[in-house]
């Protein structure tokens, strides 16, 4: 069993709580389920750049403990003040460290798209995530069959949320429909012994249609990584652990927008 399977035992568990304690009625009678949302996807096509997709993330069973001090509402202003796509916010609990209110905290002020980046298994989590305060939802294609794929899709794109769907390695590229996903997801960290390659994204992302933007993640912390991306037309990445070990945000950020930069 790797660190996924384990993860979604755990999961289960969580959705049959989630059912007990709501219903999707009472999740469309929350406030935040009635705000408008903001487009990824839109902001990613809109920019000549890599996209920027900033993570908050407190530990990961890969490196455990990322940032002891985690100042949430800090870390998130510096993130909202930067010309970025979106902010990843982690809500898996026991694995993450996160939690779904911190996802709406953050919502209630929000000024980008926010990413719940959670382990999606069940419909009334996609109406969670709705209002909760997400603009897009975390699908795992290792996790999930071709049909849940295509049913935690259409759910979310029916009540106004976007979906990055993910995979790890070329064997999941039969579950997707690439007409309903449209924004794809490549994670360099392999499932079984944590290591991580930037040329996972580069060799799988050959393989996908080209009217699809893909985004790189895990992994990426250094100029060499954005430019072997840029030149594979790689539109945006997803990046945590750079970000959320830094000693210095405001000074990393920058210079992770600059690696970004397309010259014209």
């Amino acid at each position: 069993m790797n660190i996924l399977d384990e993860i979604i035992v755990q999961k289960k568990k969580e959705v049959l709580k989630l059912k007990n304690d709501y219903s999707i009625t009472s999740f469309e009678e929350m406030e935040l389920f009635h705000k408008n949302n903001f487009s990824l996807i839109n902001n990613i096509k809109n920019s000549k750049d890599i996209s920027i997709i900033a993570e908050l993330k407190k530990q990961s069973p890969s490196k455990g403990v990322i940032n002891k001090e985690f100042h949430y509402q800090n870390i998130v202003d510096t993130y909202f003040n930067s010309n970025i796509a979106g902010v990843s916010v982690l809500t898996d609990e026991l694995f993450f460290g996160g939690n779904i209110n911190l996802l709406k905290k953050i919502a209630e002020k929000k000024k980008r798209p926010l990413l719940r980046k959670d382990f999606i298994i069940d419909i009334e989590q996609v109406y969670q995530s709705k209002a909760f305060g997400a603009d897009v939802i975390l699908l795992i294609c290792e996790a999930l069959s071709p049909n849940q794929i295509k049913d935690l899709t259409y759910t979310a794109h029916k009540i106004n949320l976007e979906v990055l769907l993910e995979l790890h390695s070329k064997d999941q590229i039969n579950k997707i429909d690439f007409d309903i996903n449209k924004l794809i997801g490549i994670n360099n960290r392999n499932l079984t012994d944590f290591s991580v390659d930037i040329n996972s994204t580069i060799s799988i992302s050959q393989l996908i249609p080209d009217d699809v933007l893909i985004v790189s993640e895990s992994g990426i912390s250094k100029e060499d990584d954005l430019r072997k991306l840029k030149s594979n037309n790689i539109n945006a990445v997803l990046v945590g652990e750079y970000l959320m070990s830094s000693n210095n945000l405001n000074n990393d950020l920058k210079n992770l927008k600059k690696w970004c930069k397309v010259e014209s």
